[in-house]
């Protein structure tokens, strides 16, 4: 019995956490575990276990009265979060362009080719392909600890990514990046991969700061 609801909060867990990665739950959006339980078609109990296992994520917060919710965006998080992925993402790409094989090299061209139709629909999914195409560049030759703290970073990141994404020609000019990524990361280029991924993630961190500034100098005049 313990491993069924194990196994029903895991996939409970799965899918609101990528509802939060695609926008579709707004922030200070209180979480209705009623509304949830039904949809499920589940108990309370593993719908709990998957909210609490979010909010240890930093994903959802909690309050008393008021139940779980998901925060609002917060430029001191996203600084921090962007400051860990450039710390380990970036040398994890590098090292893994080196080792990568012919299988990896596969999976790469696949994610990239996922996340491009991604683009051209203007799905909203697009953080959850980019977040695939990431994990395929860092998973030749890292340990299974370097690949969850990637991802988790990355799951993490998906609102603000998709805040960067939102002004008109964003989401090319990244697709264009990462090709550029992909390029030097299938020829093996450690170096050269490894800078990419830092301008990557630098352009998207500069690009969510300067949307953050601008609206909140458009509310504080409004």
């Amino acid at each position: 019995m313990e491993l069924v609801v194990a196994t029903l909060s895991e996939r409970i867990f799965t899918v609101i956490r990528d509802r939060i990665a695609r926008g579709e739950i707004e922030p200070g959006e209180p979480i209705s575990q009623s509304g949830f339980a039904r949809e499920f078609g589940v108990s309370r109990i593993p719908l709990r276990e998957a909210l609490f296992r979010l909010e240890q994520e930093g994903l959802l917060a909690s309050e008393a009265n008021k139940g779980f919710f998901l925060p609002q965006l917060s430029a001191v998080e996203a600084e921090e979060i962007f400051a860990l992925r450039l710390k380990i993402e970036p040398d994890a790409i590098g090292r893994a362009a080196e080792v990568a094989g012919p299988a990896d090299h596969a999976a790469v061209r696949q994610a990239l080719s996922a996340l491009a139709e991604a683009v051209v629909a203007r799905s909203r999914a697009i953080t959850t392909f980019s977040r695939a195409f990431h994990l395929a560049l860092v998973q030749p030759g890292s340990t299974r600890i370097t690949i969850r703290m990637v991802e988790r970073l990355h799951v993490l990141s998906a609102r603000y990514v998709r805040k960067h994404l939102e002004p008109v020609g964003r989401a090319q000019r990244m697709l264009t990046a990462h090709r550029k990524l992909a390029t030097a990361w299938l020829a093996g280029d450690g170096d050269r991969a490894a800078a990419c991924a830092r301008e990557c993630l630098v352009d998207t961190l500069d690009g969510f700061r300067r949307q953050f500034v601008h609206e909140s100098e458009a509310a504080d005049a409004a």
